[in-house]
């Protein structure tokens, strides 16, 4: 499917004005800058639990007592204050959260779980930064960030909302690590391979983040950072862990982005994929590509920054949605971490070895999960 620029689709434009992160780097956007642009790899030994049992033992885990929560409040402070946010302004904007679920909860019986939904911490975060109210938690894995980020454009779109605040986080636990060393799907050799041969699996990694979205004419004197123009949401219906192997609902997913956004693959500078580095994620992401791109699909700069930063689950779009805009404000993509060599299905333009230069003015940011969900964001320089 080789997709035309077309008009833009009628809305108010959304501007993103503040933005903050945590990663297995560290606190703060200049950590992960630092850390994303150095090319080398956030992965360490785990210590905020044992992994003796466990068939892998790092992460790109951040300091082992770090408290979500604790975490979640001072981005959303450091988002809204470089947004130049007033206590009004604030008041009248919602939180949108896509966070993991507290471990310690999902111990307790169910009737204290009913008592203690995931809900209240929104509620909680809302609270305490003086927003607007909780709009919805998404816990919908690894499109949880991305979906709450398409949803808070579409409220910002449509006129429902002037500003609305997204905030995201998950941190290496014991129970997800637990689940995905089940499933065999963590990468034996401690590497994040993404479309490379020799994949082996995915790397878990601590992703928490917060970004002000808002109506780009809401105020006077906003400097937006970027502006999120184009979103699309598609499912596969397909399998509940395995993705449609031809990227079916994937490609659907970004021909809606694209749409929205009046733009065609040849007007994208820089794809940030998914990329978890499993066999199957891979070859059905290269198709997805190859089917919503057609012959531009190989001319594409493409890199999946998860080879350095590890899969943040819930927060992942998050974290990777930040990158995307320092790409767009730096005129450097990252580099695709772990590559072994090529993979016949995996034939993409990937950024290899060092970050490649590129004065970007599009870019398109790809997350998948379990149940066959897909979301893409385009994400344009101002």
């Amino acid at each position: 499917m080789n997709r035309q620029s077309g008009p833009r689709r009628a809305g108010r434009t959304v501007a993103v004005t503040g933005m903050a992160v945590t990663t297995g780097y560290g606190h703060g956007v200049d950590a992960l800058r630092e850390g994303i642009y150095s090319g080398e790899p956030a992965f360490v030994p785990v210590t905020r639990f044992d992994t003796s049992r466990y068939r892998v033992g790092v992460a790109a885990q951040a300091d082992a007592g770090l408290d979500l929560d604790t975490e979640l409040v001072l981005l959303t402070e450091e988002a809204c204050k470089q947004a130049g946010l007033s206590a009004d302004e604030r008041a009248g904007a919602p939180v949108v959260l896509a966070r993991h679920a507290d471990p310690e909860v999902s111990r307790l019986p169910r009737t204290e779980q009913e008592s203690r939904p995931i809900s209240d911490t929104a509620q909680r975060l809302s609270a305490a930064c003086g927003l607007g109210g909780a709009g919805r938690t998404y816990i919908n894995a690894c499109v949880a960030a991305s979906a709450a980020m398409a949803d808070a454009a579409a409220l910002i779109s449509t006129g429902r909302h002037d500003r609305v605040v997204v905030a995201g986080g998950h941190l290496v636990d014991a129970e997800s690590f637990t689940t995905f060393n089940a499933g065999k799907a963590l990468a034996p050799d401690g590497r994040l391979r993404p479309f490379s041969a020799g994949r082996k699996g995915l790397l878990l990694g601590d992703g928490a983040g917060a970004v002000v979205l808002e109506a780009a004419d809401s105020r006077a004197g906003q400097r937006p950072l970027a502006h999120l123009t184009g979103w699309g949401m598609a499912g596969d219906a397909h399998h509940v862990c395995q993705p449609h192997p031809e990227g079916l609902g994937m490609a659907r997913a970004i021909g809606a982005a694209l749409d929205r956004a009046g733009l065609g693959p040849e007007d994208l500078d820089y794809v940030n994929a998914h990329g978890t580095g499993t066999p199957y994620n891979d070859a059905a992401e290269t198709a997805a590509l190859h089917r919503a791109f057609g012959e531009h699909a190989e001319q594409i700069p493409v890199s999946s920054t998860k080879s350095m930063h590890g899969h943040a689950l819930q927060a992942a779009g998050l974290v990777e949605f930040v990158i995307c805009m320092l790409a767009l404000r730096s005129g450097s993509l990252p580099v695709n971490s772990g590559y072994l060599g090529p993979d016949p299905d995996c034939r993409l333009d990937l950024v290899l070895d060092t970050p490649r230069q590129r004065d970007a003015r599009h870019v398109l940011s790809l997350n998948a999960a379990f149940g066959g969900a897909n979301t893409a964001l385009v994400v344009s320089a101002v």
